[in-house]
């Protein structure tokens, strides 16, 4: 597949797997009541310092803002591009433990087994540990099974960001096994070097003319009708 079709069908999928999801997402799931664990203490705070008052609109609000804005979004992404990367046969889900996808380097034509992660500061200093773990077994189950497979096959892949910008965390983890970000991993399994970059533009360029259909107020304003009508809250006092 030539490059430029390659980053068109990425672009695609980007706008209709993650963006239009994660529209329908709010409306259908994010501003009904029940999608969420509420305490009831510090909702009214947030109300109060969105809202000024503790209003049906402030709750909703407070509940919406971060669910949307925020964990929705960030954790199906590592999942959807994942799914990615086996249904454009760039990559095959792994059969091993611990791993998440497995693909041809293109720069050095060995197999490589992968993990991947969203950015460079998305694991903390309790994920070292049980990561290096994971890794260390596989090398150990290669071993057992004679599987030709040497530290420099088993990565981490960021999918997004610099060098520079890797945590302290996955710096651990590079000094046992390489942890592979951005631009470099892009090249690794599309075969095409600056790929990450224009895929990065073409996103840009996607983004500005997304029709967002004011979802996003739709949905906090629907969950504040919601929130009128519960029991769970006493507006009157």
């Amino acid at each position: 597949m030539k490059e430029k079709e390659l980053l068109k069908i990425i672009t695609n999928y980007f706008e209709e797997k993650i963006f239009d999801n994660h529209k329908i997402n709010a409306l259908k799931t994010h501003s009904k009541l029940k999608s969420y664990k509420i305490n009831p203490i510090i909702v009214k705070y947030l109300s109060k310092i969105l809202e000024d008052d503790f209003t049906p609109l402030g709750i909703a609000k407070a509940l919406y803002y971060p669910r949307i804005l925020g964990t929705s979004i960030n954790t199906s992404f590592g999942t959807r591009i994942q799914n990615m990367f086996v249904e454009l046969g760039l990559a095959s889900g792994s059969l091993i433990k611990g791993m998440d996808i497995e693909f041809i380097d293109k720069i050095d034509g060995r197999k490589k087994w992968c993990q991947l992660k969203s950015g460079p500061n998305t694991i903390n200093s309790e994920d070292v540990n049980p990561l290096l773990k994971k890794f260390s077994s596989v090398t150990n189950l290669a071993r057992t099974n004679a599987i030709n497979l040497n530290n420099s096959d088993l990565i981490l892949g960021v999918l997004y960001g610099e060098d520079l910008q890797l945590s302290q965390h996955y710096k651990k983890i590079d000094a046992q096994f390489p942890v592979i970000i951005g631009k470099e991993f892009w090249h690794r399994i599309t075969g095409f070097p600056n790929f990450y970059n224009k895929l990065v533009l073409n996103l840009d360029e996607m983004i500005l003319t997304l029709d967002t259909e004011d979802f996003f107020e739709r949905g906090y304003k629907e969950l504040a009708k919601e929130i009128e009508s519960s029991d769970l809250f006493d507006f009157k006092s």
